[in-house]
């Protein structure tokens, strides 16, 4: 039977990051990624935070746009915009490929067309089968530790350690426009991310987005649960239509369309058991306010790597530090965001009252986009007065 040290399943920035950072730390790494090509099928606005680039050592070749501005819409107030970064955009394509690329110069394997299919715990090691989808035989490999790092769709064992009764409640059907026009859209359009939260007629909550990227747009928007094709398809091209009639008026355009769940929920509460650890969206490390999650994947990637490093020869002890670092790093905040969410959704009118408290406090969106680990004990006292003060406005 094949071994290695770390298997990892998915090859999106989470499992990329991790690959890459294990193998440049002597560990031997294998990947199974399900796609011909890396990144290739993910559907996703690609915007990266400021820095994330010399944060996560990612060539800043992938960058296509670099806006200075967000814009939040409401559908009572309108548009309240606002500096931000400034922030990067990317595709997919790009950034996963770019960093499978950076994981195989490390050493790590990547295998495409590996479909994983079970795991199962002997004693001091995982065994792994994988479909190949190069040669068409089910394979199996040992591993001292492994990173399901699969994303939205990853499925594991309703009676296992990993199982999540919630989990459906934070799945959002999401479907999204790359829209190339003939001729360049409107300055703005380049210069500024935009979230738009609104209902659609029978009352779901939507979140739509258009980002720029270097010779497209993406138009995009995620439905609480799942919805009808012919309606999801309709949603779209009436938010589309509106942002054609404001940024590229007239213009004719070719379309390209892509649909996949996505993930907006709370994160899972188990993610470590034994010697395997789950990571990324997989592990519902998304911010539920405006669907961030590319950043937290490749943190959580970093720490799997970290702990794999250091405790080499114990897969048990490193997950456990795996799960440690990333609970007290990201569970606070995206479970506050969540409950922010809930409590938007609730009374949407709610939105506007929260965009023009960001849109008029500068300092309250520097400390927001902040981690937990880095605030101050007065900057804490402060987000609790904003919190109050927002509290009173929506009730």
């Amino acid at each position: 039977m094949e071994r290695t040290e770390l298997l990892v399943v998915g090859c999106g920035p989470a499992g990329g990051i991790a690959a890459r950072e294990a193998a440049a730390g002597g560990i031997e790494c294998v990947v199974l990624e399900k796609d011909t090509v890396v990144g290739a099928k993910r559907v996703c606005a690609a915007g990266l935070r400021p820095g994330f680039c010399e944060q996560f050592d990612v060539p800043r070749s992938i960058v296509h746009c670099n806006p200075a501005w967000l814009a939040l819409y409401d559908d009572a107030t309108g548009c309240h915009k606002f500096e931000v970064g400034p922030a990067h955009t990317t595709t997919r394509e790009e950034l996963d490929g770019t960093i499978a690329d950076l994981a195989r110069n490390a050493g790590a394997q990547v295998r495409c067309r590996a479909l994983f299919r079970t795991i199962a715990i002997e004693r001091d090691r995982s065994i792994v089968e994988y479909a190949d989808g190069n040669s068409g035989a089910r394979r199996q490999i040992a591993a001292r530790s492994v990173f399901f790092a699969n994303g939205s769709t990853a499925r594991f064992d309703a009676d296992g350690p990993f199982a999540f009764r919630s989990w459906a409640d934070g799945m959002l059907t999401c479907y999204q426009h790359r829209v190339y026009p003939e001729r360049a859209a409107a300055a703005t359009a380049y210069e500024t991310l935009e979230l738009h939260y609104y209902r659609t007629a029978e009352g779901r909550q939507v979140v739509g987005w258009m980002f720029p990227k270097r010779d497209h747009l993406a138009v995009g928007l995620g439905v609480v649960g799942k919805i009808e094709g012919a309606r999801l398809r309709g949603e779209l091209r009436d938010f589309a239509e509106r942002i054609a009639a404001r940024l590229y008026p007239n213009v004719p355009c070719a379309i390209k369309e892509e649909g996949h769940l996505l993930y907006g929920g709370l994160p899972r509460p188990v993610i470590a058991h034994n010697g395997v650890m789950v990571g990324g969206t997989a592990a519902g490390l998304v911010d539920a306010t405006n669907g961030e999650g590319i950043y937290e994947a490749a943190a959580s990637g970093r720490f799997a790597a970290e702990a794999c490093r250091k405790f080499r020869n114990s897969a048990t002890r490193a997950a456990a530090e795996y799960a440690r670092a990333v609970q007290s790093k990201f569970y606070p905040r995206l479970k506050r965001r969540v409950a922010l969410m809930h409590f938007l959704e609730r009374k949407p009118r709610r939105f506007g009252a929260l965009f023009e408290q960001l849109a008029s406090t500068p300092y309250l969106r520097t400390l927001l986009e902040r981690e937990d680990d880095r605030l101050s004990f007065a900057q804490r006292g402060y987000l609790v007065g904003q919190a109050l003060r927002f509290a009173v406005r929506a009730i």
